[in-house]
């Protein structure tokens, strides 16, 4: 397999930047890790970014999350690994990835849901962790970015040794 082209937030730094830097929002405004990592996984399995679905869960399991989550994030509803609020959060996750296959998008009883679980803030930062997954997916999707390639860089080869 072949990438199209290179990742267009690395042909453009500014790009680059302002993605990473919303990368880190949802985790600094007190989102758990775990459930970002969740969202992560969620969004890129809808959109179908395998260069994401080789990259989160190996992140996710770096930081401690467990393999039967990381093997059961798609059927959610089913799996009993999933806390309410990691529950309320992939919902939410679903209906903002797929925002035009329903007459309304994001149903009230989602959204009330997500309340129950997140104040305004987390809100907030659960819905630009969904928003920036989803940037990166079509990034991803548009250019072919090829699964595994993300971890060839020496920059990546040095975090996850140091880490490890």
């Amino acid at each position: 397999m072949k990438a199209r082209m290179t990742n267009p937030a690395m042909i453009i730094p500014d790009a680059m930047q302002a993605l990473l830097t919303l990368g880190t929002c949802a985790e600094k405004a007190g989102l758990p890790a775990a459930t970002v990592g969740l969202v992560h996984l969620r969004a890129s399995q809808i959109n179908g970014c395998s260069a994401c679905l080789s990259m989160h869960p190996m992140l996710a399991k770096k930081a401690g999350e467990t393999e039967e989550r990381l093997f059961t994030v798609a059927g959610w509803r089913d799996a009993p690994y999933f806390s309410d609020a990691e529950r309320a959060a992939l919902a939410l996750t679903e209906a903002v990835t797929r925002l035009s296959d329903r007459p309304d998008p994001v149903p009230d009883d989602i959204w009330a849901e997500a309340t129950r679980h997140y104040d305004e803030r987390a809100l907030a930062a659960l819905l630009i962790a969904i928003a920036t997954i989803n940037v990166w997916n079509r990034l991803n999707v548009a250019t072919r970015g090829v699964a595994g390639d993300w971890a060839k860089s020496a920059e990546v080869k040095k975090w996850m040794e140091r880490d490890s």
